[in-house]
């Protein structure tokens, strides 16, 4: 539910949302500003990449309808045992970065959890510092934020934890041909798995997770679970890829459905907290079955950099080396073959994957 002193390109963004066209002057009236306020709306709108088409005494219309998230729609969409242990569901319009958010705010409960969507995120954070990049109206952007005493068991693992929840909340709403690559990538792959249970298509990504930790002395820990995933992927989100990482690519093309923002992000709460619960209790065992079905790596060759190198600068501190990644071990770390056949466990958060590029 959008308020009066919302910002007035929230207010006509959600006004366009249903596709539909809207006059200038019935936005104006709606907002209570001028026609000539609207169109500068409309062109911050446009700034940040909607495409907004407008015709003389027509009006505007989104170019692809969308629904505007909402904490009210998304909160009657959860599961009852999921609204019990929120303490807070926001929706922003505008911000740097929801997982920053939830860390710089003191922790819930343990058990309890905080929930933070945004429809326009600025300083989006990936893994090893990397920029998260979405498309407004075109994706998801959600941290959640819980707390844990004592820390689980496996907890380098629960990063693959999350990828399995986020799996299962995609495969509710639609989709297929969604795996995962190791350690929190969301990948499409191109073609079936072959014959010997390996993934061996092109894989492109539609999303990726980010956990963080904080632990205080004396105290509980607190995580915070961002997630980002693109449920369509206009031309410039595809264009900012960085060189040498995989092509993005959007959820609708593996058949999720998009059209309801609010029942997806609801799907992927409910899975993330109902999983993130059993991993409280139970560590990574319940997950590893599922999470080695899913697995977009097994048996293919990749590049391994640790910090401090790239795939595209390797000659910065750190290494490179290339095998073939062979699966997980009972902790999740990624089991690699280096070419001179040597095998070795690499453990989250030291290390980054890639696939090896022709």
């Amino acid at each position: 539910m959008v308020t009066a002193g919302a910002p007035l390109a929230q207010r006509v963004f959600v006004a366009l949302a249903d596709g539909t066209e809207h006059s200038g002057a019935a936005l104006a009236e709606r907002a209570g500003v001028t026609r000539s306020a609207v169109w500068k709306a409309i062109e911050s709108l446009r700034a940040e990449g909607l495409t907004i088409e407008g015709a003389t005494n027509r009006g505007y219309r989104l170019a692809s309808p969308t629904e505007a998230l909402d904490a009210v729609v998304l909160r009657a969409a959860l599961s009852p045992s999921t609204r019990v242990r929120l303490r807070n569901l926001a929706v922003v319009w505008e911000i740097d970065s929801t997982n920053a958010a939830l860390l710089a705010s003191p922790p819930p409960p343990v058990g309890a959890w905080d929930v933070l969507l945004a429809e326009n995120q600025r300083q989006g954070r990936g893994r090893r510092g990397r920029a998260w990049r979405a498309s407004l109206g075109d994706s998801l952007c959600l941290s959640l934020g819980t707390a844990f005493e004592p820390l689980p068991q496996d907890l380098p693992a629960a990063t693959l934890v999350v990828g399995v929840c986020v799996l299962r909340a995609l495969r509710r709403r639609g989709g297929q041909g969604v795996a995962l690559k190791w350690p929190n990538d969301i990948v499409l792959v191109e073609v079936p798995g072959s014959m010997d249970g390996s993934m061996d298509g092109a894989l492109s990504k539609a999303g990726g997770i980010l956990v963080e930790l904080r632990v205080e002395a004396g105290g509980c820990a607190q995580m915070v679970v961002g997630i980002g995933l693109n449920l369509r992927c206009p031309a410039a989100i595809a264009q900012a890829i960085e060189p040498g990482a995989l092509p993005a690519t959007a959820l609708v093309v593996a058949g999720v459905e998009v059209a309801s923002r609010n029942a997806l992000a609801a799907a992927v709460v409910d899975e993330c907290v109902s999983g993130l619960a059993t991993f409280a209790e139970r560590g990574f065992a319940p997950f590893r079955d599922e999470w080695r079905a899913a697995d977009a790596l097994l048996g293919r060759a990749v590049r391994i950099t640790t910090v401090g190198a790239s795939s595209a600068s390797p000659d910065r501190a750190g290494s490179v080396r290339e095998g073939h990644a062979r699966g997980i071990d009972p902790a999740g770390a990624l089991l690699f073959e280096s070419t001179d056949g040597a095998c070795s466990a690499v453990s989250s958060g030291e290390v980054s994957v890639r696939e090896q590029r022709p």
